[in-house]
């Protein structure tokens, strides 16, 4: 059975799912059309229903549950990942309602997270978010909310903190920061939907039991080509929630469910996950 999937060139994905697209592991007779893109074009994508398969924004799913559903398997939800408020000049976290801020994608879990922890900034610009770090260096935007490599990199561009996204949220809700996860579409046979968790479980697991087999993968869709970069983004994105979202992380995906959908005064189809 062939299923269309998509993710993003983001390592933490491409570490997650190379076992799985490069058949090092038994993929219960599926084969897989691969579409790589932007987690704003993935949203965007999952909108239209156009893929069997998809790596999501949290705060999007609020928007396609009556099609799709959760796997447990292949989520970016962890501690100290959140995305990052950095600007060009010093900036107070205060001063932010006054300025403009460069986000990665409407719908994306940065900005949901950016309207939640400083409801008054308004002055939003939508950018690439591999082209954040160089508007605000090109003065386009006086900040800008940073994802995936950029936090890696945004010290050597001379660029300075303004506020941990995550952080913050660990502060405030005392859970996990759930940022994206894998959806599949809710119409496809639960058996299907079922062999799909299984195979993308053992995926994420064989990627974390050998490393050095996605390398050459992962590093060929990358965006920052260093070594020591892509190695940090992957384990700071990758761990045991990603292999399988136990209590906690569905409590925490929960919540941002519940601040995605008082935004955008919508609703959601249960069940959520795959049962």
């Amino acid at each position: 059975m062939l299923l269309k999937i998509a993710i993003s060139t983001c390592p933490n994905d491409t570490f997650m799912f190379e076992a799985l697209l490069n058949n090092r592991i038994d993929t219960r007779g599926y084969t897989f059309q691969l579409t790589l893109a932007d987690i704003d074009v993935l949203n965007q994508r999952a909108l239209e229903t156009d893929v069997d398969i998809t790596k999501i924004s949290i705060s999007a799913y609020s928007q396609i549950s009556e099609t799709y559903q959760l796997l447990r398997s292949g989520a970016a939800i962890g501690f100290s990942n959140g995305p990052l408020i950095v600007s060009k000049s010093k900036i107070y976290p205060e001063e932010l309602p006054y300025v403009t801020v460069a986000i990665p994608g409407e719908n994306t879990t940065a900005n949901l997270l950016l309207s939640k922890l400083y409801p008054q900034v308004k002055h939003k610009e939508v950018y690439l978010f591999s082209d954040i770090e160089e508007a605000i260096m090109d003065n386009e935007v006086d900040a800008g909310v940073i994802i995936h490599e950029s936090r890696f990199t945004y010290k050597q561009r001379g660029l300075l903190l303004v506020s941990d996204l995550g952080v913050e949220w660990e502060k405030r809700m005392r859970m996990p920061l759930p940022l994206g996860a894998i959806a599949i579409k809710r119409n496809l046979p639960e058996s299907v939907k079922h062999d799909i968790q299984r195979v993308l479980a053992q995926s994420v697991q064989y990627a974390l039991n050998n490393p050095k087999d996605s390398g050459s993968f992962v590093k060929h869709h990358a965006q920052e080509l260093d070594d020591e970069v892509i190695s940090k983004h992957i384990q700071l994105y990758v761990n045991s929630l990603s292999t399988w979202i136990n209590p906690k992380g569905e409590e925490a995906i929960r919540e941002v469910l519940s601040i995605a959908l008082a935004e955008n005064a919508g609703k959601l189809t249960e069940p959520v996950f795959i049962q």
